[in-house]
């Protein structure tokens, strides 16, 4: 058989299953790390609950992803997730799931791993959101997930810290209500309003627009020329704060 024909042949089974995002739907794509408990406990024992190094890695992945070749209008990370959400526009490998979910999480697992020194990977998924609505609810729900999960986490290391076992330290934990829990830390003299907020909120990334000082070359004028960058935010607001940010940044689809 021909080498081109076999090339036919076989293609059939490789792009039976190659599904497109459809034009019109928001795609977010989410990028979840595989087995980081026991790589940032165990292995290289970051401080619990939180730790600044870890969290700047992840920024720093996030904005890799963000100026990796696509089109990405904001990033957000919280413990070891980042969630992209991408340009209404964007139609890179014409939106195809498996090339969109295999590039997001191989660029997420090679630049994590750089800066880690260790091998760290990630999956991805992808979220297809038919309106503007469901984005900003998106983004919300991961917001306020990583509120619950910093009061969660600072509770839980805040017994094993006093030597209570994992399993005794989930259960004390369980069914207990929210106010209960800041109590708990209160007493442990921990105020949870006065953490950190990129611990309670997330990081958002976005893309920021500055002037910079340039040289024309034909005129010899020093001109000032439009350019954008890339912003950590660490102050991120809450609830219908967020929700108004993130509603800013989503443009209307077409």
């Amino acid at each position: 058989m021909k080498f081109d024909d076999l090339g036919k042949k076989m293609r059939i089974y490789e792009l039976a299953h190659d599904h497109c995002v459809l034009p019109g739907i928001y795609i977010v794509a989410r990028i979840d790390g595989r087995c980081f408990t026991r790589l940032t406990k165990e292995v290289h024992k970051f401080e619990a609950p939180y730790d600044i190094r870890f969290r700047d890695i992840m920024v720093e992945t996030v904005k890799h992803l963000m100026d990796s070749g696509f089109k990405i209008t904001y990033g957000y990370t919280q413990s070891d997730e980042i969630s992209l959400l991408l340009d209404a526009s964007e139609s890179t490998f014409q939106r195809k799931e498996r090339k969109l979910n295999s590039i997001f999480a191989g660029e997420a697992s090679a630049k994590f791993s750089l800066l880690l020194g260790d091998i760290g990977t990630f999956d991805c998924r992808l979220c297809q959101l038919p309106n503007k609505s469901l984005v900003v609810d998106y983004f919300r729900w991961r917001n306020e997930d990583a509120h619950r999960n910093a009061l969660n986490s600072h509770c839980y290391w805040n017994l094993r810290k006093e030597g209570v076992s994992p399993n005794d330290a989930s259960n004390k934990l369980s069914g207990i209500s929210i106010a209960d829990k800041n109590e708990f830390l209160f007493q442990q003299g921990v105020n949870f309003n006065d953490i950190p907020n990129w611990q309670k909120r997330g990081v958002g990334v976005y893309w920021d627009k500055y002037e910079k000082e340039a040289y024309n070359p034909k005129t010899g004028e020093k001109v000032s020329a439009l350019r954008k960058r890339l912003k950590a935010d660490f102050e991120l607001p809450l609830k219908d704060e967020y929700s108004d940010s993130i509603r800013d940044l989503v443009p209307d689809i077409v």
